[in-house]
């Protein structure tokens, strides 16, 4: 059960920052922050007001089942009322625990995602793409921004690597558990006897870092520019607009040649080496507070293997909370990706309760 006062919470903090944002005397520096969460309870409130009124609904209709005097037909549709709304509170109850996890500090962050072809030659660059297409879909459906950052195309038309960032509310708390190795099973089109493959790709997904997120300083930074080249040693443009950046003191590198122009190379690989060096800051203090890690799913290791899509069977498994569902092409339309990610969220809420005991 969830406490009322904290629905009650909701609905009434919901409602200061109403009259708050719509009175005209806001700060300006708070105007874009309270206009936020203005609208990430826009997305719960009205799940909330359903919630309270449950109690009394439940009350009307067991006083016309009780009732002797019903008639028989209406007595059975009250009966019938009553199991649904039963089942509504319980999907009530479940969005909201989501809602009032203790939230990541990174949760409310914009992400960047790198999907890149693992084992499995062609299939796995096929499949690659698949997945991006999925994440496409699950933006679409959100209304998120998805723009793409560098592209890297197979000979099988399927992507080697994909870069892309994700903008909108709330996008990491949602997007941070396809982090890991996700692994296809199925018949090749290439495959004459009908034989299963096995494949993967490598999904990580990292907190787009602002730069008060981490300071990056020039003197850390080595840029090398030289000519972009296309497959096969092709040239892409006659200039040297390509770039290359090694951030020293970690080691990460980053390279970037899918625009013209050497400024915006540049700018698009800043934006991902800052935020490559600030999810690596973040794994070290994870680690050091390995007991907080207990209690998350899975989220970050990009080594560890996170589901299987079986296509033979049209199933799709999560081996982090050992849950199947036989939709795998809805799943892979994005349809009912948030049934998937409802489930590990809750999951991990019960751990991180656990965790408190």
């Amino acid at each position: 059960m969830i406490p009322i006062e904290k629905v009650q919470d909701l609905i009434a903090r919901h409602d200061n920052l109403e009259r708050e944002l719509s009175s005209g005397n806001i700060d300006p520096k708070l105007y874009a922050q309270k206009s936020k969460e203005y609208s990430n309870l826009g997305n719960i409130i009205t799940i909330a007001k359903n919630y309270l009124k449950f109690e009394k609904e439940k009350k009307d209709l067991e006083q016309i089942i009780q009732d002797k005097d019903s008639d028989n037909e209406i007595t059975k549709m009250a009966e019938k009322d009553l199991d649904d709304l039963k089942l509504r509170k319980q999907n009530y109850e479940s969005k909201l625990k989501i809602f009032l996890l203790p939230k990541d500090a990174d949760d409310d962050k914009n992400a960047i995602v790198e999907i890149r072809a693992g084992t499995g030659g062609l299939e796995a660059s096929l499949f690659c793409s698949d997945l991006f297409k999925m994440y496409e879909k699950v933006c679409s459906k959100k209304k998120w921004k998805l723009e793409i950052i560098s592209i890297s195309k197979s000979e099988a038309g399927g992507f080697k690597e994909v870069i892309f960032s994700v903008s909108g509310n709330d996008i990491y708390s949602y997007l941070k558990y396809e982090s890991g190795v996700h692994r296809v099973q199925r018949i090749p089109k290439t495959e004459t006897q009908g034989r299963v493959h096995t494949s993967a790709a490598t999904v990580a997904v990292l907190p787009e870092a602002e730069e008060v997120d981490i300071q990056i300083k020039e003197t850390d930074l080595r840029i090398d520019v030289f000519r972009a080249g296309g497959p096969g040693g092709q040239s892409v443009n006659t200039t040297d607009s390509a770039v290359r950046i090694t951030h020293i003191p970690t080691g990460v590198v980053v390279s970037q040649q899918d625009e013209k122009s050497q400024h915006k190379n540049k700018a698009k690989a800043l934006k991902i080496l800052r935020s490559r060096v600030y999810e690596s800051e973040k794994r070290k203090k994870d680690k050091e507070r390995s007991e907080n890690r207990r209690s998350q799913i899975g989220t970050g290791d990009r080594s560890e293997r996170i589901r299987t899509y079986n296509f033979p069977q049209g199933r799709i498994t999560d081996h982090r909370i050992n849950l199947t569902l036989h939709k795998l092409s809805d799943f892979l339309n994005g349809e009912i990706h948030e049934e998937m990610n409802d489930e590990l969220r809750l999951q991990e809420q019960d751990l991180k309760l656990k965790n408190l005991n």
